[in-house]
Order: structure tokens, then sequence, then C-alpha cells
């Protein structure tokens, strides 16, 4: 709330500036911040099906890194992508999650298909993804940038990220949320409803649910 007690509505920021143009016009020098915006991929879903970013236009996405065998951090970053995956159950639309795996080698599309299952996840707005090793682990370096080690995505090479991020419809990284923490992945709830709210003003009914959902 604002000092006069009204519910103030923060829009999450751009996140990642690649560089800053200088732009003359008229004589009048000013400066506009690029920012990055995540690149397509294609990798393969737990359906077998090789899926890519340019099919989720008009969807915000939530983006994960896990491996099925892990026995500690991922089952919790699952349950809790998995409450977030049943708050759209009826606008399945709205949001995409998108879960790749950190050990792709071993995650298999069976495996994942399997995975997926026994966690009664919904493939319509939630893709497991496996392929290439070096491929993802570039993407998690230099397009999401969860991890700020440097490595070559070779076979000692090993990326394990807690981080929920948060990418807006045009592609653009506008959060980033520990997904150990109820709190912080409420937070993401929330600003998916933003980021929705602030594309299509059309939606009042985003809106409530914004605030409930705070309560």
């Amino acid at each position: 709330m604002d000092h006069y007690g009204k519910n103030v509505v923060e829009v999450p920021p751009f996140l990642i500036a690649e560089r800053v143009d200088t732009i003359v016009k008229d004589g009048q020098t000013s400066y506009d911040t690029v920012f990055h915006q995540v690149k397509n991929f294609t990798l393969t879903n737990q359906l077998g099906e090789n899926v890519n970013l340019d099919q989720l236009k008009g969807k915000v996405l939530v983006v994960s890194f896990f491996f099925t065998s892990c026995p500690t951090v991922c089952p919790t970053l699952m349950k809790n992508l998995k409450r977030v995956q049943d708050s759209y159950a009826k606008n399945d639309t709205l949001l995409q999650i998108i879960s790749l795996s950190v050990d792709p080698v071993r995650d298999s599309v069976p495996t994942l298909k399997h995975y997926a299952d026994s966690r009664n996840i919904d493939p319509r707005n939630w893709w497991l993804l496996t392929g290439d090793k070096k491929e993802i682990y570039d993407l998690a370096r230099h397009e999401f940038f969860v991890n700020a080690v440097q490595g070559d995505g070779g076979p000692d090479d090993f990326i394990h990220a807690e981080k929920f991020v948060l990418i807006d419809k045009d592609r653009f990284i506008r959060g980033y949320y520990n997904g150990m923490d109820t709190v912080s992945v409420r937070k993401m709830v929330n600003d998916i409803a933003v980021l929705h709210i602030a594309k299509d003003k059309k939606r009042p009914g985003l809106l409530k649910r914004l605030f409930s959902s705070g309560n």
C-alpha cells in the first residue's frame, strides 16, 4: 500500500541490460537501455515433441532447472511449481512453465514422461525439457543467467539452480525467485498476474485474484 492506504501494483522491472545506446536527435542526447531478450531455442519435451519458445507467444513463462534423480532440492522446487500450475488450471493459455533438465543424458524422454506422470504434471502448460547438455548449460548461463560459474557443458560440468526465472510475453527477464521459499513463490505468482494486467488492462478479474492471493 502507498501512504494513502491504497493498493499499489508494482510492475516487475526489466532486469538484464545488455547495452546502453546513445541517441542524438535535434542536437539533444538521450540514452536508451537495451535489455536482454531470451532467444528462441528448440528442445524435446516429456511427450517426445520438439518444442520452442516461438510456440508460446502471448504467454508469461516461468523457467526452472532440475534433474529427475535429485533427492533433495528438486522435489521441493517441483512441488512449488505444481502449485503454481494448479493456480492456472482454468487459464492454462496464460502461463507456461518450462523445466530444463541439467542431467539430460540420463533424463531421456521416457524418464521425463514417467516423472511428469507421477506428479500429475499437465503437459499443456508445463514442459520438462531434455536435449544437448552444452546447449542447456549455455542457456542457463547466457540466456537465463542462473549461474555465474563458467563451464563448458562437459561431463564434469554441473549446474544446480534453486531460482525460478520469470519471463514476460516478449521474452524479457522480469524476476528471479527462490523456488524453495513459499513467500518468494507467492510473490512470483502475484508478479505473473501483474504482467498480464500490464499487457491487457481488460482483465479486471486478474487484478482481483492478485490481491486475494496475497491475503
